[in-house]
């Protein structure tokens, strides 16, 4: 992967509609090179898929949860039918096993408080678990789906045979700030 093709991917993270021929044109290519590159991106897997982005609020599904989950049973049977369950649920948006003191993690909507409810109700009846944690996203500050290519900066090695990854220097961490309520 080179730079070429890290700048075909922040266009299309962008807008997945434009044309190869626009694509093409920002990039430096012709429209043949370019299609063939974005094919090749498709087919290694690079881009998984080309989807639309739908507003919740628009179509009715006002409410967001993000869920912290400790197992109460660590067995492989017990943990491979949550997994399932869970995966199987619609209105997990996202859903990740971690290390640390928290098993899991979803990301949840439903339409309002009842809705959440009933899922709330089917989730904790698959397993025992030790706790759940519920915690409602009351404003979405930053929300992306774009990856920061910008910090991988592909170049082409001394060989000509690939391309390695540098590292940007990082940022300074963004300043906390506390908000209290009276």
């Amino acid at each position: 992967m080179d730079r070429i093709d890290l700048h075909i991917l922040e266009i299309l993270q962008e807008d997945a509609s434009v044309t190869v021929a626009d694509v093409a044109s920002r990039v430096g290519l012709s429209p043949t090179p370019c299609w063939k590159r974005i094919q090749k991106l498709e087919a290694t897997g690079v881009v998984q898929k080309r989807v639309a982005i739908v507003a919740p609020q628009k179509v009715g599904i006002g409410l967001s949860v993000h869920i912290a989950i400790q197992a109460g049973d660590h067995s492989a049977d017990s943990l491979e039918n949550f997994v399932r369950a869970v995966s199987a649920m619609p209105e997990v948006m996202e859903f990740s096993r971690l290390a640390g003191e928290i098993d899991y993690v979803l990301r949840v909507v439903a339409p309002d408080i009842a809705a959440y409810d009933a899922f709330y109700k089917r989730l904790t009846a698959i397993v025992p678990l030790r706790s759940v944690s519920s915690h409602f996203v009351l404003q979405k500050i930053k929300s992306t789906t774009a990856l920061p290519l910008h910090l991988t900066r592909a170049e082409e090695d001394e060989g000509g045979k690939g391309f390695s990854s540098e590292r940007a220097p990082a940022s300074p961490p963004p300043r906390l700030v506390a908000l209290r309520t009276v």
